[in-house]
């Protein structure tokens, strides 16, 4: 090896490769590590093989190898995963043409191999002295994003800056992490917002990780630090398979709690009274293996993943203690997205049931409520992995049909003797069925009589029995016993095979 050609080789694996101290302190002083630091605590020591180490830009008057982002494979707790790390200490990151068709190159390969695409973000968007060209880049890889979702897991971990159009390749993968302070998504920066708007706003409160975990719903995970950002991300892979034609593996080692007494308390004697849905949730699953997705967006309803007898499941729970856990747009858009990809790698969806409707309100109506509404029918119904559902308390109208419900597609429907099942509760339902006959009595005869219809009309039709003597619920079971009767489930549809109606592709309402 001549001395030219080693001296190239030994900066590419050097810590500090083709930055300038500068750079290198800059990237540390903005509470960041360089983007090797990131693959070295990311993946597993010595795993990690480069590709395309001695690219360089379109215009490569400077010989900036590796072009601003690093490409290759490596493994996670043995696991073979491809990746992308943007460099911000190249260009800021900014994608060019070989930039772009690095990341393209690994992410062929890995749609090939069949393993998960991991993008490690940190990037001022596109470079601009490149034009055409960096747009073309970005197009080439939306396209791929579009063309390998559901077929290997995509997940984005935002280290940084992600602006502009490159903001919508996070946004079509299956996961976003991103890091508290340092990451920061958006379409239109602040200087154009306030130059077309007037209005002034920080990059931090335009794009930053709490709005995007508590307002727009695009950030999936929030993490305090890179290191826990790489935690989360390993975590989160533990729940999903290589890609769609695996299954997840099974953990043989399994905690569950020994008092199964205390799952049948956490309900409150009084209907109307609310209490924390996750209380049911833990003394259903497996211990300590609860992870749940956008805890702090549409928190009406709960999505997660979590282990039953060591298998991963996909969770989709009303949440009482929000709205009632009425559903809502918001809650519409993040549960349907969720089954979508339980069902896209082969997760089995267990739901359960509380919720009195759809949110009321001329708000709701105007915005969509329809339209987003049909999101999660369309969800439920078009998945085709084991779908299990527990209903816990109140199941009324609509919402009874689309959370789970035995139409649309559900294997096993269960109910527990507490489980409320009707067009509506009992007071609007005597409301409006005797409407007319309450308006002849006097005030006071009017209120007794209207006590006395409800407590008929709940001792009728607000409980689970109709339901189940005509076959909508399978059976009406002990409280402390839903973890077995889940897992029976579970076990009963392991092999699960569903054709849906052979057709190029159905019309979700978007």
């Amino acid at each position: 090896m001549d001395q030219q050609a080693h001296k190239v080789w030994q900066s590419l694996h050097e810590d500090a490769a083709t930055m300038s101290p500068k750079r290198y302190n800059a990237q540390h002083a903005a509470g960041k590590k360089t983007v090797r630091e990131r693959l070295a605590m990311l993946l597993d020591a010595h795993s990690f093989e480069e590709i395309d180490q001695f690219v360089t830009p379109l215009s490569n008057d400077l010989k900036l190898y590796t072009d601003g982002v690093i490409t290759g494979f490596g493994t996670i707790h043995g696991r073979r995963v491809a990746i992308y790390a943007q460099d911000f200490t190249i260009k800021g990151g900014s994608l060019g043409k070989k930039h772009a068709e690095k990341i393209c190159k690994v992410m062929d390969m890995a749609a090939k191999i069949g393993c998960p695409i991991i993008g490690l973000i940190d990037s001022g968007g596109a470079r601009i002295d490149e034009g055409i060209h960096a747009l073309s880049g970005y197009g080439s890889i939306f396209m791929r994003n579009i063309r390998y979702s559901g077929v290997v897991p995509q997940i984005s971990v935002i280290l940084g800056p992600c602006a502009g159009g490159a903001a919508y390749s996070p946004a079509l993968t299956d996961f976003i992490i991103m890091t508290k302070d340092i990451s920061q998504l958006f379409i239109t920066g602040p200087q154009v917002i306030e130059q077309v708007t007037n209005q002034v706003i920080t990059k931090e409160e335009l794009g930053g990780w709490e709005v995007h975990s508590s307002k727009s719903g695009l950030a999936h995970l929030i993490a305090n630090s890179e290191q826990e950002a790489f935690y989360t991300l390993k975590k989160l892979l533990t729940y999903l398979p290589q890609n769609y034609l695996e299954t997840t593996r099974r953990i043989d080692k399994i905690d569950v709690q020994e008092d199964f007494a205390l799952l049948a308390a956490q309900l409150p004697d009084n209907p109307n009274q609310t209490y924390d849905m996750r209380n049911i949730i833990f003394g259903v699953i497996d211990q300590n293996s609860y992870c749940e997705l956008q805890p702090n967006f549409a928190m009406n309803i709960i999505t997660a993943f979590a282990r039953i007898d060591g298998h991963a499941v996909g969770i989709v729970a009303n949440q009482p203690l929000i709205k009632a856990g009425t559903i809502d747009i918001d809650a519409s858009t993040k549960a349907a997205r969720f089954i979508q990809t339980c069902n896209n790698f082969g997760l089995p969806i267990v739901s359960l049931v509380d919720v009195p409707g759809y949110l009321p309100g001329i708000e709701q109506e105007h915005n969509g409520i329809i339209r987003h509404g049909a999101k999660l029918l369309y969800a439920y119904a078009q998945a085709t992995v084991p779908k299990i559902t527990i209903i816990i308390r109140k199941a009324f109208g609509g919402a009874y049909i689309v959370m789970g419900s035995k139409e649309l597609g559900a294997d096993f429907n269960y109910a527990w003797p507490t489980a409320q099942i009707a067009v509506l509760g009992a007071r609007a339902a005597v409301t409006i069925m005797q409407a007319k006959y309450l308006t002849t009595l006097q005030s006071s005869d009017r209120i007794t009589k209207q006590l006395e219809l409800e407590q008929a009309y709940e001792a009728t039709f607000l409980n689970p029995y109709m339901a189940a003597e005509h076959g909508y619920i399978d059976g009406i079971i002990d409280p402390n016993k839903t973890r077995d009767h889940i897992i029976k489930a579970l076990e009963i549809t392991a092999e699960k095979v569903e054709h849906l109606p052979r057709k190029k592709q159905g019309n979700c309402p978007l």
